[in-house]
């Protein structure tokens, strides 16, 4: 039941007579035939088709820039024409590198032992010994050949790094040894750098995916003594293409020329980078005689970690990684929409991988051409779609989220005036466990949707599973690391990211057909059930007359945003108070809020909307999210333009909301927080407009 508020004073609640048997955006007389079209839907769902696409998907590694992955990008572009869509491709030329050029690990005493930079041999998995398989890399590592002694960074986290000053341990001309987790890898490096490191091995610890964990692969699914995680270092202050900031990399023999930073003045890591697995640094850790680390950075090898390894101990780290233009393909198919075709439903995920990418990312993939066919089968039955839907899959996302950038920037102003969403599966299927991030004015919808379709092998419903024994589930708020960036960090779209999880093989040549059908989900069954959340999910948005956008929840998480940031900022600041402007804006927000969801309803109830004021209204909705799109940016970054979410700038993946306020809290300022008060209060109070506009044209 729907709380509605019409003035300060008066709430009305409409019972189970008007609004239980609705939809939101819907009018009434058209939620019989939606629900109707859902019921079809879930039956057209071809659930067995996820299987056949994964494994197919998955049968090479496939790297951007190789033959392998651009035979997946045909395979996409036949199932989506076969299933109706009409797919185009979107190349750009951009600059990066797709494998490990020459690299070398040793240790250096008495006796030159060369450590393993690869994957071991799995009997049983095939796919463990492909010949295309490559060595463990860190993409855009810098190139060098050097030996020196080794200190140990923890995590490599900012905190890490401040805790060896503070122990007076110089890091300068050293190797560093860190084990991943707490930051995004890329920080590792630059940490490392800037506290006078000359070279960089990082590996995984047991404690984070190992035998502490449980059984290691291929008896169990957390990481065995060889396994590598592969990824970017790319650290920038903006996301894509490190050579055209702000504007797409189109094709270089295109008769569009894009200007090109000179790689020179770009500011790229210049020191050696390579990962290993756990067993190969136990080789060093076990061999380092100083002193003995913090008790907090104790890992799950058995041996005592020490801080600095002694004049005796040498590690040579060689790197040499080539990097050049590749072409990069985005694949983007479309159902247009019969009546709002200028109105976008998109959803996407990469499709390029560090080795075969069953879980990370195609099993997103295989679960997004499943939706096809599904949606395909409705067309093909004579169903039409109010708004058009679009998957993209984007390229080259391993190397720094840059297809999607690209294609982001290079469709901006499109994307401002005609998106409605964008959805991000990125791994959507990798466990068994459902979760969802999302922007506030999709969090109910995803709820929603959740409600129609049962949990495989269950009595329940998604939803039921996904809450477990609370109210409602948790729903996180987006961070970094995929494709949502652009759309909603630089262009202001509301975006999702969801799917099933679990334990995976990430990053790692294990990342195959054979660990899946093991341990990610042996029945396949997920694939489908996402499959149908998200097609009952990408219906309701395309066929609501109003684009069914929570506008309350704006108000909702703001109160819970601002008094978290103001919990932070009176820890370095006793004497502050608040953030007076922004809060009076966000109670007026509030108040318009309600009034324009009450006047709405009401009208949907009574079918009383013509379809001038349903396209006034639609046009007016779409505007909300880029209240929170600011010209000047982030000070830390001005491509990040939006005042309400960011990117961690230190760790790469955690999830900044207000990051204008936040950056001052991490850097320990006070200097800009009447700034913030102020440019925060100014887009609060542009969104509280937009909203009272709308409630006007329902009048």
């Amino acid at each position: 039941m729907k709380k509605l508020i019409f003035t300060g004073l008066l709430t009305v609640s409409f019972g189970a007579s008007l609004l239980a048997q609705g939809l939101d955006g819907f009018k009434a007389s058209s939620v019989d035939a939606q629900k109707s079209l859902e019921q079809k839907y879930l039956k057209a769902v071809p659930s067995d088709r996820f299987k056949v696409h994964l494994k197919e998907l998955t049968k090479a590694p496939h790297i951007a820039g190789t033959p392998e992955n651009e035979a997946v990008a045909q395979y996409m572009r036949k199932v989506m024409a076969d299933a109706g869509m009409e797919v185009t491709f979107y190349p750009y030329d951009v600059y990066l590198p797709n494998d490990p050029g020459e690299s070398l690990l040793q240790i250096i005493g008495d006796e030159t032992i060369t450590l393993s930079q690869q994957e071991g041999p799995i009997e049983g998995d095939e796919f463990s010994t492909d010949p295309r398989l490559h060595k463990g890399f860190n993409a855009y590592s810098g190139s060098g050949d050097v030996t020196a002694e080794v200190v140990y960074v923890n995590y490599g986290v900012k905190a890490d790094f401040e805790k060896l000053a503070e122990m007076g341990v110089d890091l300068t001309g050293k190797v560093a040894i860190a084990r991943y987790g707490g930051n995004f890898r890329g920080f590792k490096a630059k940490f490392a750098e800037q506290y006078g490191a000359v070279g960089l091995i990082i590996f995984t610890d047991p404690n984070d995916s190992g035998f502490k964990r449980g059984v290691v692969y291929p008896d169990g699914p957390f990481f065995n003594e060889t396994t590598i995680q592969r990824g970017s270092l790319l650290t920038l202050d903006y996301t894509g293409d490190p050579l055209t900031p702000f504007k797409p990399a189109l094709p270089l023999d295109g008769n569009k020329k894009v200007k090109r930073l000179d790689p020179k003045d770009v500011d790229f890591h210049t020191i050696p980078v390579s990962p290993i697995g756990y067993g190969a640094a136990k080789e060093i850790l076990s061999r380092m005689e100083g002193e003995k680390a913090p008790d907090s950075w104790q890992g799950g090898l058995d041996l005592e970690y020490k801080v600095t390894g002694g004049e005796s101990l040498k590690v040579r780290v060689k790197v040499e990684q080539p990097i050049d233009f590749i072409r990069a393909n985005n694949v983007i198919g479309q159902f247009k929409g019969s009546t709002n075709p200028d109105e976008w439903i998109i959803l996407g995920s990469h499709y390029d991988a560090w080795s075969f990418g069953a879980t990370d990312p195609n099993s997103g993939t295989a679960m997004m051409l499943t939706l096809a066919e599904g949606v395909g089968e409705l067309i093909k039955s004579g169903e039409t779609l109010g708004r058009s839907i679009l998957i993209g899959h984007w390229d080259a996302e391993e190397q720094g989220v840059i297809g999607s950038t690209e294609w982001v920037e290079h469709f901006k102003k499109e994307l401002g005036a005609k998106a409605v969403t964008y959805m991000n599966f990125d791994g959507g299927v990798s466990g068994r466990n459902f979760r969802v991030s999302s922007a506030p004015t999709l969090k109910s919808l995803i709820t929603d949707a959740s409600k129609e379709v049962e949990y495989p092998d269950s009595s329940k419903t998604v939803f039921e599973v996904w809450k477990g024994g609370a109210l409602a589930p948790t729903i996180g708020n987006l961070g970094g690391g995929s494709d949502h960036i652009a759309f909603y960090m630089h262009v202001g779209v509301p975006s999702l990211s969801g799917g099933t999880g679990g334990p995976t093989a990430y990053h790692s040549n294990y990342d195959n057909f054979n660990y899946y059908s093991k341990f990610v989900d042996p029945s396949f069954k997920m694939g489908g059930t996402v499959a149908k959340v998200i097609g009952i999910l990408s219906l309701r948005l395309a066929n609501a007359e109003v684009i069914p956008y929570d506008v309350q929840r704006y108000a909702t998480d703001l109160l819970i945003h601002f008094e978290n940031a103001e919990k932070m900022v009176k820890e370095m600041d006793p004497s502050f108070n608040r953030f007076d402007q922004a809060h009076e804006a966000i109670l007026i927000l509030e108040s318009k809020a309600s009034i324009y969801q009450a006047n709405l309803d009401a009208a949907l109830m009574a079918n009383k909307l013509s379809d001038k004021q349903i396209e006034k209204l639609n046009k007016g909705l779409l505007a909300l999210e880029k209240s929170w799109i600011d010209p000047k940016g982030m000070y830390f970054g001005s491509w990040y333009k939006s005042l309400y979410v960011s990117t961690d700038p230190f760790s790469g993946y955690a999830s900044w909301i207000l990051p204008g306020i936040r950056y001052e809290v991490e850097t320990k300022s006070t200097d800009r927080l009447e700034e913030w008060d102020t440019r925060y209060a100014k887009a609060i109070t542009d969104l509280g407009n937009k909203i009272e506009k709308l409630n006007s044209m329902l009048k």
